[in-house]
């Protein structure tokens, strides 16, 4: 394939996924989808790669979302392969057994906002607005913000921000729950950065598992997810990272783990 729309870049066990459009405020066509659908499938098959960070070129936008010029004269056929070419993204990023964390720096819209909305985790500047401004053109998100948006913010806010497609910025996602903290424009590399090295000291079975089951958590009752956490807890407590957790812990001494 070749990539004219991401950059790619993996170092120190880091894999950083840059949409590359930022004429367009990194708006997503197709071919930026199937762009990073490659990056991701290159990520998840590395196994020195352990975390993942998307972001956007430039300082103005994450993504401001789908492009609208592959919309234009879309009917039902072609409007319901776009979603799912956006949905089949956002659900890969999900999938993924490594954390993700989106580095929003500027404008999160649309398709966006609803690719961050699968990473794990979101780390915005003091700058980023978020927001689904699909309704202004006639139609809704379609690449699962109708779904995941309330379990993030409740369907009342979901509601209001759907229906109205008004944005919100970074200090109101971050109250809402949105994002997982903000800071200042200068220091979101730096932040993210620390982040990812944060997570690549903890066992990646350990995250693979406890991703799976909160995911999950929102598809099963309690019950049923508390026999699969149960499960999990057990597998963890036959690997070689829980034994040399407890060893390290009562060593007192920093865990090397090795996925095993």
């Amino acid at each position: 394939m070749e990539y004219k729309n991401t950059l790619y870049e993996k170092s120190e066990g880091i894999a950083t996924i840059t949409i590359n459009r930022p004429k367009a405020l990194n708006a997503l066509n197709e071919e930026t989808v199937l762009e990073l659908l490659a990056r991701l499938k290159d990520a998840k098959k590395d196994e020195n790669v352990k975390v993942v960070v998307i972001t956007g070129a430039g300082d103005k936008a994450f993504s401001a979302g789908a492009d609208l010029k592959m919309m234009k004269g879309a009917g039902a056929v072609k409007g319901m392969h776009l979603s799912q070419v956006g949905q089949k993204l956002t659900t890969e990023i999900e999938k993924l057994e490594k954390p993700v964390i989106a580095a929003i720096n500027g404008y999160a819209l649309g398709g966006g906002l609803e690719l961050s909305m699968a990473c794990d985790l979101r780390i915005a500047s003091e700058n980023a607005k978020l927001g689904q401004p699909e309704i202004n053109v006639g139609l809704i998100p379609g690449w699962g913000g109708t779904q995941r948006l309330p379990r993030f913010v409740g369907k009342a806010i979901a509601k209001e921000m759907i229906f109205t497609g008004k944005m919100i910025d970074a200090k109101t996602a971050e109250r809402l729950g949105l994002l997982n903290k903000v800071v200042p424009a200068n220091e979101l590399n730096s932040t993210v950065t620390e982040l990812a090295n944060e997570l690549m000291n903890k066992p990646p079975i350990g995250l693979e598992l406890a991703k799976q089951l909160i995911h999950n958590s929102t598809e099963t009752d309690l019950r049923v997810g508390l026999t699969h956490e149960a499960e999990a807890f057990g597998i963890l407590a036959s690997t070689e990272d829980f034994k040399e957790g407890v060893t390290a812990f009562l060593e007192k001494r920093k865990p090397e783990y090795k996925g095993k």
